[in-house]
């Protein structure tokens, strides 16, 4: 597969636009060349570069590296609670709050709402996965469960992906109201999980480390959400209160240094996803979202 660069939809404006990627060329070398393939195995993908830098970006030292980061990526700081200045840490600021009502949460509670800022794309039915991805790679839900009984479960239902850009608002929340479990960590590697590697290797999904939790609605069924590691990812934050009743917007967690995933899993005929995500799915391009819009309507009224 030849090497191409990350195009996707902006929702809110209807234009495709390119993503910036930092790292790019070092994404191109690893996953598009094969001399990439030995430090992607040997190095790369292994815990303890993840963790030396995860903690590198805990230090006040890393606070220089904010200034350009923000410019670089076009972020809008003035929605972030703290000032540049109060940040403590280069992962102070990349897991930084937001200010309230810098994104509105819809509260029909017909409709699902995204759970994080990022770029979807969706699989409407789980027993017959579009081949954009997957390229022949076996991809099963019991694996990525590691349950045969959850995969007979959400057989033939929704998989739908949120990933994350490091430049994205990197925490995450409930997308109904429920009741939420506590969250099942499954190990595993840290292979980035940009749109370059995933169209590469889907299976990344699969082998990565993951947590997930079981949201229980009314409106949606049993919703498996998935928060998934990757390169430079130090850790996933869990702030919620586990076996709690929780609302639709309120937080659930946080990733540390790094883009990322949630993932969303639905069982057979409880939601309609918008039409547009799906179609722009199918035509091989991600959608920009924001947490709290919607993204499908229940099929339970």
């Amino acid at each position: 597969m030849e090497f191409s660069k990350i195009r996707y939809i902006e929702r809110k404006t209807g234009e495709t636009l390119i993503e910036k990627v930092p790292g790019e060329k070092y994404l191109k070398f690893l996953y598009y060349n094969p001399l990439g393939e030995l430090p992607l195995n040997m190095i790369v993908r292994k815990k303890f570069l993840t963790e030396y830098y995860g903690k590198k970006m805990d230090s006040r030292e890393s606070c220089k590296k904010i200034p350009a980061f923000i410019e670089e990526a076009g972020i809008n700081i003035e929605e972030a609670k703290k000032s540049v200045e109060e940040f403590t840490s280069f992962n102070d600021f990349f897991y930084r709050e937001l200010k309230d009502g810098r994104r509105p949460v819809n509260q029909n509670e017909n409709v699902l709402v995204s759970p994080a800022d990022g770029k979807i794309m969706v699989f409407d039915n789980l027993s017959e996965k579009d081949n954009l991805f997957v390229k022949g790679d076996k991809f099963t839900l019991e694996e990525f469960f590691g349950s045969r009984e959850l995969a007979k479960k959400y057989e033939g239902g929704v998989f739908l992906i949120v990933r994350l850009a490091p430049v994205d608002y990197h925490r995450f929340h409930f997308p109904s109201d429920g009741k939420i479990s506590k969250s099942q960590l499954i190990d595993g590697y840290y292979y980035s999980v940009s749109t370059l590697a995933i169209k590469k290797n889907f299976r990344i999904f699969c082998e990565n480390k993951r947590e997930y939790s079981i949201l229980e609605t009314e409106k949606f069924g049993d919703i498996a959400m998935f928060e998934v590691g990757a390169t430079m990812v130090g850790g996933i934050k869990q702030t919620y209160t586990p076996d709690s009743s929780v609302k639709k917007g309120e937080e659930k967690g946080y990733f540390f240094f790094g883009g990322s995933t949630c993932i969303l899993v639905f069982e057979k005929d409880k939601v309609q996803i918008d039409k547009d995500l799906l179609e722009n799915t199918k035509n091989g391009i991600e959608t920009k979202v924001y947490m709290g819009e919607q993204i499908g309507i229940s099929n339970k009224r």
